[in-house]
């Protein structure tokens, strides 16, 4: 009985322990990097419109949206995938989806659009961002 006591206040003490790290999820240096190149990118995307909230954006305007949502929802995210999901893909106050105009005059979803330019950075193609 002494034991199962034992092994239950250790199972807690890591269930609380994981519940602490999680709700103080930082990025790591690595996915820090990733975010700071995409916002950088999507700076950069000048024949781009984004649309958040039925409002045309320029590139540099979304890009400094997104870093403040970022600066403002950093203790809650750890990989750039959470970075997209939370700042840059839908508002905080409608719960619309961003969209982002291509230069044809197609529209994608935003979140579709920079996870694409997300994954081109994970495979090294750091290069020309994804146009369409």
């Amino acid at each position: 009985m002494a034991s199962f006591q034992l092994l239950r206040r250790a199972l807690l003490a890591l269930v609380l322990g994981l519940a602490a790290a999680v709700a103080q999820a930082t990025p790591s240096a690595s996915e820090q990097k990733l975010i700071d190149t995409l916002i950088l990118r999507v700076s950069k995307m000048t024949t781009m419109t984004f649309m958040r909230n039925g409002n045309e954006h320029n590139a540099a305007d979304a890009a400094k949206h997104m870093q403040a949502k970022f600066d403002h929802f950093k203790d809650d995210i750890a990989t750039a995938e959470d970075f997209i999901d939370r700042c840059a893909s839908r508002s905080e106050v409608t719960g619309k989806p961003y969209k982002v105009k291509m230069a044809n005059g197609s529209m994608r979803d935003a979140n579709e659009f920079l996870n694409a330019e997300l994954r081109a950075l994970r495979q090294g193609g750091g290069g020309k961002p994804v146009s369409g």
